[in-house]
C-alpha cells in the first residue's frame, strides 16, 4: 500500500469544496483516518451514491468513479451504493426545479443497467453493491422527526437552488427537504469511513456526517469533486442537453464525442477522467501551455485514454484510426455496423429501425437538422424513400451500411 501522504495527494487531487478551510480540514481527516486504519490493519470503507433516476451513465458520472477505481488501486473497500429509495424522492441539489421521480420498475431496470456500467470502470470482483432501499423502506415516521431534530428549516432553505426558487414563489416540495436525511442516513447505514460525491452534494455529504455523529459513529471524510461539462464547453454534462458522453457507448462514438472538446475544457478533463499520474498531468498541462504540445495532440492522447479505459487498449487504437480517416481525411470508413433492409423504406422508418434514431420525432429532427446523409448526399426530405442498399450517416460519427436482399 502506497505511504498516507502519497494517497492523500492522489485522492484529494481536483477535489474542491468551496471552501479551502474545509478542504484543508477534510484533507487532514483522510490523513488520519488512513494513519488509523494501517494501525488496525484494514482498508477503509469507501462509498459514492447514485440515484436510479436514468437509464444511462454519462462522462460525468466516472469522475467519482475514477476515484473509486482509485481507492480500490490503493487497497480500499468500495461500495457502490444505488438510489433505489432516494431516486423516488429527488435530488435537488443540482437543479432549479423539482424533479419527476420515475416509476419503481423503471427504478429496477435503471439499478441492473447501472451495474453493468460500473462494472466497465471498476473491478467487479473487489466492488459491492448496495440499495438504500433496503434500509430507508424500513426506517418509521418516528425515525424521520427525530432525523429532522438535528437540522433546522434555515439550513435547508438557504441552499442556492431551494433559495432561488422560494424568493421566485416557485414550488419547494417538503419531499425535496428531507431528501439530505435520507441520503445523509447512507452513511450510518455503510459505517462509511469515506464518501465522495459531487460539489453541489457537499450539504448531503455533510448531513451524513451529522447523523453519524448522532449514532454514535465517527462522522466520514467528506470528498468532492467538481462537476464535468458536457462537450460544449459550457453546461454540465447532462442527456437532456445532448452535450453528454455516454460509457457505454461505441468507441469511436466516445473518441469522436472527446474530440470535439473546446480546448477551454482540456484541463479540466485531464485532471477528472484520465487515469494519468499527478507527474503526466503536470507535463501535459505544461507542455501545451508553452507550446511544446499541440492542444490537438493531448486531445488525441485524452481520447485514446477515456475510450481504452471502458473498451481497451485495442479498441481505442481503432477508435483513433477511424476518426482520423472519417473526420481528418474525411473518408467513409471501411467498418461500419449492417442493417439488412429488404425493400425501400422511409428515411424516417430505417433511422428508427437500425437505431439512429429512438424515436419517429427525433428522426424526423435529424433529417429537418440536415443532420442525414445517404451515400453522402444529405437528405432533408422525412418523406424521402432509402434504397435497398446505401450508406446511411447521421451526423459526423454514425454510420451504417444497409443490405439489400441481393447482397
Amino acid at each position: 500500500m502506497k505511504p498516507v501522504d502519497e494517497q492523500v495527494a492522489l485522492l484529494m487531487h481536483g477535489a474542491e469544496f468551496g471552501d479551502p478551510q474545509l478542504k484543508a480540514r477534510m484533507s487532514k481527516a483522510l490523513h488520519e483516518r488512513l494513519v488509523t486504519a494501517q494501525r488496525e490493519g484494514r482498508p477503509l470503507r469507501v462509498y459514492c451514491g447514485y440515484d436510479a433516476t436514468g437509464p444511462h451513465l454519462h462522462l460525468g458520472h466516472t469522475v467519482t468513479l475514477r476515484r473509486l477505481r482509485l481507492f480500490q488501486e490503493l487497497g480500499h473497500d468500495v461500495t457502490v451504493l444505488i438510489g433505489t429509495f432516494t431516486a423516488s424522492i429527488g435530488d435537488a441539489s443540482d437543479r432549479e426545479s423539482a424533479r419527476t421521480p420515475p416509476s419503481e420498475a423503471a427504478i429496477r431496470a435503471h439499478a441492473q443497467g447501472y451495474i453493468e456500467q460500473v462494472n466497465l470502470l471498476l473491478d467487479p470482483e473487489r466492488t459491492t453493491y448496495r440499495y438504500n432501499a433496503d434500509w430507508l423502506d424500513q426506517l418509521s415516521f418516528r425515525d424521520m422527526i427525530a432525523f429532522g431534530s438535528l437540522f433546522t428549516a434555515q439550513q435547508l432553505l438557504s441552499r442556492d437552488n431551494f433559495s432561488k426558487r422560494y424568493k421566485s414563489g416557485d414550488p419547494v416540495w417538503l419531499r425535496e427537504l428531507l431528501y439530505p436525511l435520507a441520503q445523509g442516513y447512507d452513511a450510518v447505514a455503510l459505517k462509511a469511513d469515506v464518501q465522495i460525491g459531487a460539489t453541489e452534494q457537499l450539504f448531503n455529504l455533510m448531513a451524513g456526517r451529522k447523523l453519524q455523529e448522532h449514532f454514535g459513529q465517527q462522522p466520514q471524510v467528506v470528498i468532492t469533486y467538481p462537476i464535468l461539462v458536457g462537450t460544449d464547453g459550457t453546461l454540465r454534462m447532462s442527456k437532456s442537453t445532448g452535450n453528454y458522453i455516454g460509457i457505454s457507448e461505441p468507441p469511436e462514438v466516445q473518441y469522436g464525442k472527446v474530440m470535439s472538446l473546446p480546448d477551454s475544457a482540456m484541463d479540466a478533463y485531464i485532471d477528472l477522467v484520465t487515469g494519468w499520474s499527478l507527474d503526466r498531468i503536470r507535463q501535459v498541462k505544461a507542455a501545451v501551455k508553452s507550446g511544446k504540445l499541440h492542444p490537438m495532440e493531448a486531445k488525441q492522447a485524452l481520447a485514446w485514454d477515456v475510450v481504452a479505459g471502458f473498451h481497451g487498449a485495442q479498441q481505442a487504437n481503432a477508435a483513433a484510426a477511424h476518426f482520423a480517416q472519417v473526420h481528418q481525411r474525411r473518408e467513409t470508413p471501411d467498418q461500419m455496423p449492417e442493417f439488412p433492409l429488404s425493400s425501400p423504406a422511409t428515411i424516417v422508418d430505417v433511422l428508427c429501425d437500425c437505431g439512429l434514431a429512438q424515436s419517429r420525432g427525433e428522426a424526423k429532427r435529424l433529417v429537418r437538422q440536415a443532420g442525414v446523409r445517404l451515400n453522402d448526399t444529405p437528405i432533408t426530405d422525412v418523406n424521402a424513400v432509402v434504397p435497398e442498399s446505401a450508406v446511411l450517416q447521421v451526423g459526423k460519427r454514425r454510420f451504417v451500411r444497409l443490405i439489400g436482399a441481393d447482397d
